[in-house]
């Protein structure tokens, strides 16, 4: 019998503040503050200014840790597409999953969109969000898509947030209406003419 590995009380500590820190981060930004001061993330973590700079360099650091907690949330909630179902209801049930993936990374990426230009992490995960969304679409579509990368890369450019954005915000369309539009377009691209 093995004995688990004992955990540092401040290794657990620092790790709950910085933890505490990227809860923070995000929820200011899911409650529509697209840019939180260091100031007002402490003050929500519970923390002084002190301990955040600590646990991240400058707001470069701490907006790359809050991407890849995005991103491991993104994949805790997906789930894949059985490839063996039928062409419209495979499209279906992708068009369902994206909408409710795009909802949820919704806030995260509005606040990116003012930052990923000059922030190299912010890059580097709409890079791994758009890599991601490629395997989705390979795995869903495999027999219809084969070698196509015209039609692979105009799926993935429809199924990626900016679209979803100008639905949702600048064309004020619900989730249900961006959602059939998401689908009419795949099925569109999917379905030999």
């Amino acid at each position: 019998m093995t004995t688990p590995p004992r955990v540092d009380g401040r290794t657990a500590r620092s790790e709950r503040t910085r933890n505490a820190i990227v809860d923070a981060h995000l929820r200011l930004i899911s409650e529509g503050d697209l840019r939180p001061t260091a100031d007002r993330i402490a003050k929500l973590a519970g923390v002084s200014l002190r301990a955040l700079w600590s646990h991240f360099a400058d707001m470069e650091a701490l907006m790359t840790a809050s991407g890849q907690r995005v991103l491991e949330q993104r994949d805790t909630s997906y789930r894949p597409i059985p490839a063996g179902l039928p062409l419209a209801d495979r499209i279906a049930a992708y068009c369902e999953q994206r909408a409710r993936l795009l909802e949820e990374i919704g806030p995260a990426a509005r606040a990116s969109a003012l930052k990923e230009p000059f922030s190299a992490g912010l890059q580097h995960y709409r890079r791994m969000h758009v890599a991601r969304v490629r395997d989705e679409l390979t795995e869903t579509f495999a027999t219809e898509i084969g070698q196509d990368e015209e039609l692979l890369n105009a799926l993935t450019s429809i199924s990626q947030w900016p679209t979803w954005s100008t639905w949702r915000d600048v064309m004020e369309m619900s989730v249900e209406a961006s959602r059939a539009a998401l689908q009419r377009a795949v099925t569109a691209l999917l379905t030999p003419a």
